[in-house]
């Protein structure tokens, strides 16, 4: 089979420190590559996620992209839309509105937009939310090592991956979780817990992705997009806040939420860490 050299970056995502984010790998020109081909290359990077950029579909979008972890293909996921459109601007590429990128990718159009140095994508709308059933709740509390009554809220986050979204009473809680993945049954938890008063951050989040390659996630816009929807809208986060993860790894994620009234917008910082060509 003929091999095509590709531009490819290696993107840093939602941290100001170098290598302390969640790393993004990007095919900037995937034309003619197979969904097999692509989810082969995914499988291969061996990190969270794998994006590869086409040309836009719809007359409105700026440039389309496919998602894929190492075993799927996600309709949408957070760090990859930042990390693609910050790469996809490195690479030279200008937005037909200016200031506001239009991604499209499998979920439907995505807005992009400049938030002073960071980058931030509008959130998506949730597709499921509310409560799971008993079986899961039982299955989150045994994976997640703690009492029933330990999980004071616990909802449905689905924008593309199936997060579910447990509120926990403090970041310290957040933090002293060691989950048992076989207990958590292949679910993908989102934990968040708030931090005192006096933290530069508001919440502490982890996000734990069972039977995956990655099974601790650095940072991670998708749950961070369905938590700040789901705390804002019930009163139990501010509608500006900052939230930090990765902590535990050693990374140090910054994840920006700002409600303006219409939409909730979850931004970050970007830095290229590699450049260069890809043989597919």
């Amino acid at each position: 089979m003929a091999v095509t050299l590709r531009p490819f970056a290696q993107v840093d995502v939602f941290s100001g420190s170098q290598y302390r984010g969640n790393p993004l790998a990007v095919v900037l020109d995937a034309q003619g590559l197979s969904g097999d081909q692509m989810q082969q290359f995914a499988n291969w990077t061996n990190l969270s996620e794998t994006t590869f950029l086409l040309p836009p579909g719809e007359p409105l979008a700026d440039y389309k992209i496919r998602i894929f972890t190492a075993t799927e293909e996600f309709p949408f996921a957070g760090h990859p839309t930042l990390g693609s459109a910050h790469a996809w601007l490195a690479a030279g590429g200008v937005a037909k509105s200016g200031n506001m990128l239009i991604q499209e990718c499998a979920a439907g159009l995505v807005r992009v937009k400049h938030d002073g140095d960071r980058l931030a994508f509008a959130a998506p709308p949730l597709t499921r939310s509310g409560p799971p059933d008993e079986a899961t709740m039982g299955a989150l509390a045994a994976g997640l090592g703690l009492a029933a009554a330990e999980l004071l809220d616990v909802s449905w986050l689905i924008n593309g991956p199936e997060w579910i979204g447990v509120l926990l009473g403090s970041a310290q809680q957040v933090l002293d979780v060691r989950p048992d993945y076989g207990a958590l049954d292949g679910l993908k938890v989102g934990i968040i817990g708030p931090h005192t008063a006096r933290s530069e951050t508001y919440f502490e989040v982890r996000t734990f992705i069972a039977n995956d390659a990655v099974t601790e996630d650095p940072a991670t816009g998708s749950f961070n997009a369905g938590a700040a929807q789901w705390l804002i809208g019930s009163g139990r986060a501010p509608t500006r806040y900052v939230a930090s993860q990765g902590t535990v790894l050693g990374r140090a994620g910054r994840i920006y939420i700002e409600a303006d009234g219409t939409d909730i917008w979850v931004g970050g910082r970007c830095r290229t860490c590699i450049s260069g060509t890809v043989g597919i």
